[in-house]
This record gives structure tokens, C-alpha cells and sequence, in this order.
């Protein structure tokens, strides 16, 4: 099948990919602009694992405040260098990311932040829930994990569902742009005010 520009253009305002990277994977799929989508999406993730380890000391703080002007947030995102740091796709996130915490409510950035006490005391609350059922130690330990990953899904900022696209949670959408990017990036914390809480 021929790749032609409209196709390439079609899937770069997808996904926001480069001219190169949007061409070898219509290639690749034959010319299926969703499915080049997908496969730029994956080539991204395994991109952003690879930068994850990288040392972020730029970046920007962002502010956020809700149109009816009671909820407001701030948040801190690290990148590698100021050049990222400057961009409007840098500062899109970070408005997006901000807006989200600001809608959201999120208590901790990632589940290694929640303390142990807390964690434990989770654990605790759902294995008294199980305690009356006869189900096998093993089971009970496997759905508690379950309920305590879920718990993560609701309070920490990078496990939730991302508010302009539930599909995605904050993390796969960070790590998108950071295969956009080409920088790891970091989110290291935020708060949120809620006039008279």
C-alpha cells in the first residue's frame, strides 16, 4: 500500500509523532492509521522505560485554578533540561496535569509514596472483610492485593484515571510524552486548595 502525506499527517496529529517515526510505522501496519497508532504508543512506553532513570533537575511549576475560582492546584514536573521545560507540549502536561489533581483530588503522587501505616492499615480493613468468608489464606491474600491496587487507583495521582481520557490512566499519559519528548519527566509533587477546606 502507498504511505501517502495525508496519512502521515492524519497519524502524527494522532499521536504527535515525528515525520520519520509516523512513516515507518504506517509501514509497518500497511498503512492502518489506527493500528500505526497503537504501535507508536508501545514503541513509546518501551521508550519511556528506558528514560526513566535519567536525573530530572529542570522543569516547571504550574498553577492551576478551576473557572468558578474555589479549587485550584499546584504542580511540580521535573524534566531533563530547560529546553523541554519551555515547550508548549511541556506545559500543556503540565496544565493537564494540574487540572487533573485540581478535578481528582489525588492524595499521594505514586503508591511508593502512601506510608506503611496506611498501607497496613488497608490491608488490615479488607482481610476483616474477608474473615467470615472460608476461602483459602492464599485467595484472601490475592484479593487484598486487589483491593489495596484498586486503593492505589483512587489516591495516588499517577494510578488514576486521566480526566480527558478515561482509557489512559496519568501515568501512560505522562509516559507518552515522554516518548514526544525524548526526556524523562517527572512528576514530583502538587497540592490542591478548596476554598473554606
Amino acid at each position: 500500500m502507498t504511505i501517502d502525506a495525508k496519512m502521515v499527517m492524519q497519524l502524527r496529529q494522532l499521536t504527535g509523532a515525528g515525520l520519520m517515526d509516523a512513516k515507518g510505522a504506517l509501514s509497518e501496519t500497511d498503512g492502518d492509521v489506527q493500528a500505526a497508532a497503537e504501535l507508536l504508543r508501545k514503541k513509546g512506553v518501551a521508550k519511556a522505560s528506558k528514560k526513566a532513570e535519567r536525573e530530572t533537575r529542570e522543569g516547571r511549576v504550574y498553577a492551576y485554578i478551576h473557572a468558578n475560582g474555589r479549587v485550584g492546584s499546584m504542580v511540580e514536573v521535573l524534566c531533563e533540561t530547560d529546553f523541554v521545560a519551555r515547550t508548549d507540549q511541556f506545559a500543556a502536561l503540565c496544565h493537564d496535569l494540574a487540572m487533573h489533581v485540581a478535578a481528582s483530588d489525588p492524595l499521594y503522587v505514586k503508591p511508593e509514596d502512601v506510608p506503611a501505616a496506611v498501607v497496613e492499615k488497608e490491608k488490615e480493613i479488607y482481610r476483616e472483610e474477608m474473615a467470615g468468608q472460608a476461602k483459602p489464606l492464599d485467595i484472601i491474600e490475592k484479593i487484598v492485593e486487589g483491593k489495596l491496587n484498586k486503593y492505589f487507583s483512587d489516591v495516588c495521582l499517577l494510578r488514576q484515571s486521566f480526566v480527558k481520557d478515561e482509557d489512559k490512566t496519568v501515568e501512560e499519559v505522562v509516559k507518552e510524552k515522554i516518548a514526544a519528548l525524548g526526556e524523562n519527566i517527572q512528576v514530583s509533587r502538587f497540592s490542591r486548595f478548596n476554598l473554606g477546606a
